[in-house]
């Protein structure tokens, strides 16, 4: 389940990225971002299921960081 839902949101990373670059309209960057952090706590989440609970931990602490950058993109 949580593989199938990490290539999803690859998928939509990459779409979306794809479309900020080619049409230059930045203001889709925090929806990027945001779906970067879910990425990446996704991937923490199988890491420690894992038990690679040391990078699973890293992970989780940079999805953390990258929502609180996508929600004050989103805000200011």
């Amino acid at each position: 389940m949580l593989k199938i839902l990490r290539i999803v949101l690859v998928i939509i990373g990459f779409v979306l990225g794809g479309y900020i670059l080619i049409s230059s309209n930045y203001e889709g960057l925090p929806y990027m971002m945001f779906v970067i952090g879910t990425m990446l706590l996704v991937i923490g989440i199988a890491e420690i299921k894992q038990n690679r609970k040391k990078m699973g931990i890293v992970s989780i602490i940079g999805s953390l960081f990258v929502f609180y950058v996508s929600v004050e993109g989103l805000l200011f």
